[in-house]
């Protein structure tokens, strides 16, 4: 896989991330929004977890790419709002890829429980604490929340640009031959 592909495109490797992802990102929180259908089983929440913390090991080989490669220019050039915007944007998807897995793993710790991955279990990060699982319990709600927002909004601005502005924003994105 390239990292760039060429000066039009994000390369393979970005763009398969980018996707992959994105199928991950929709099972955690299918996960979790399907769990009320399981109240008396685990597995669906198991899942959320490990799910979880096989996207943030991914987002951390994301961020390494992201860090040595640039991206390919928008053309033509959107206005200097729009760049501010994207970015700011963009920041708050970062933390979220970043913030929720480890606050999920942050509140099983504090919670006490097992942190399961794939038939293992993960070391705890801080001591067990019903106080400080609350608190961050409460954090990765509201971030799972504002997650929803901040997916709908990239979505609806690469649609956006694509359908309405008309530039390569979206066309930088998609897989080779789409």
């Amino acid at each position: 896989m390239s990292l760039r592909k060429n000066t039009k495109r994000y390369g393979s490797l970005s763009i398969g991330l980018h996707w992959v992802m994105l199928l991950l990102l929709a099972a955690v929180y299918a996960c979790m929004e399907l769990r009320g259908y399981f109240p008396n089983v685990s597995v669906p929440r198991a899942w959320h977890f490990m799910l979880g913390l096989t996207f943030f090991a991914l987002v951390v080989v994301r961020l390494v790419v992201r860090m040595t490669t640039s991206p390919p220019p928008i053309k033509p050039n959107p206005p200097k709002l729009q760049t501010l915007s994207a970015k700011l944007v963009q920041i708050g998807l970062y933390a979220l890829m970043i913030g929720m897995p480890l606050a999920g793993w942050l509140l099983l710790s504090a919670s006490g429980k097992p942190i399961p991955f794939f038939g293992l279990h993960l070391p705890a990060l801080i001591s067990k604490s019903q106080d400080m699982a609350e608190f961050i319990q409460i954090i990765h709600e509201t971030g799972g929340t504002a997650g929803y927002f901040l997916i709908g909004l990239h979505t609806v601005a690469a649609l956006y640009h694509h359908y309405v502005v008309r530039d390569n924003t979206l066309l930088r994105m998609l897989p080779a031959g789409a």
